[in-house]
C-alpha cells in the first residue's frame, strides 16, 4: 500500500467548481463599478486556465490591467471565496472522508498540495475539518518559483519520504509527479482534459477507486 499521498485541492477533492462562478462575477462586478471592466465575466476563461497559480490567473484574464488592479482583484475574489466558502456554498467531492479515513487507518500519510493560496487553503480544511486525516496542507505560496514539482519536492524533503503518489486533476500534477519521482493518478473531474489526464499513470473516475489500489 502507498504510504505517502499527495492530493491537489481544487478540482480533486474541492468541489470548486460550486463556488467560483458565484464568486468570479461578484469580483467582476466590483471591476465593472470601478469602471476596470465593461464586458461579461470571463467564466470561461477561468475554466481554461484552472490550476494554475491566481498571480498568472490574474495575469491571464485582465492583461490589459496594471498589476496593482490585478493584485486588488485577487484580494477581493480570495475574499468572496472564503466568505461562499464559510456559508457552505462549496462541497467536497463524494467520498473524500470515507477515502482519507481509510488510509489513515492504514498508516498512510496524507498531505495537500495546491496551487491556491494558504488563507483559502485554511478555509477548507477548517470548515471540512481535514487536518483530522491530512498531515499538512502546502500552498505554492510556500515556493518561491510557483512551480508545482519545487512544491512537492518541498514535501518529500521536509517529511523524508522518496516514494508515493500524487492525486491530482490537472498537468501540473502529473509533472510534479513525474519530475520527483512519484506515481501519478488523475481525477477525471470537473476541470480534466482529456490530453492532460494521458500524462498520469491511471485515471479514475472516483476517488473510492484509490483503496483498491
Amino acid at each position: 500500500m502507498t504510504q505517502s499521498l499527495i492530493f491537489d485541492m481544487d478540482g480533486t477533492l474541492f468541489q470548486t467548481d460550486k463556488i467560483l462562478e458565484l464568486s468570479l462575477e461578484d469580483t467582476f462586478d466590483q471591476l465593472r463599478l470601478q469602471n476596470e471592466w465593461n464586458d461579461a465575466t470571463p467564466i470561461d476563461q477561468y475554466r481554461e486556465i484552472m490550476g494554475v497559480p491566481l498571480p498568472k490567473v490574474w495575469a491571464a484574464l485582465l492583461p490589459n490591467h496594471s498589476e496593482e488592479v490585478r493584485e486588488e482583484a485577487n484580494a477581493y475574489f480570495l475574499e468572496r471565496l472564503i466568505d461562499n466558502i464559510k456559508a457552505g456554498q462549496g462541497a467536497l467531492y463524494p467520498h473524500v472522508k470515507e477515502v482519507f479515513r481509510h488510509f489513515k487507518e492504514n498508516e498512510c500519510s496524507i498531505y495537500i498540495a495546491s496551487n491556491g493560496l494558504t488563507e483559502y487553503l485554511n478555509a477548507i480544511v477548517d470548515y471540512y475539518q481535514l487536518d483530522q486525516w491530512v498531515t499538512e496542507t502546502f500552498s505554492i505560496q510556500q515556493i518561491h518559483t510557483l512551480d508545482k514539482a519545487d512544491l512537492v519536492k518541498h514535501i518529500m524533503k521536509k517529511y523524508e519520504f522518496s516514494q508515493g503518489t500524487v492525486v491530482g486533476d490537472r498537468l501540473s500534477d502529473f509533472r510534479a509527479a513525474k519530475e520527483n519521482g512519484l506515481e501519478a493518478i488523475g481525477c477525471r473531474f470537473d476541470f480534466a482534459r482529456e490530453e492532460e489526464l494521458s500524462e498520469a499513470d491511471q485515471v479514475i473516475e472516483d476517488l473510492l477507486e484509490l483503496q483498491i489500489k
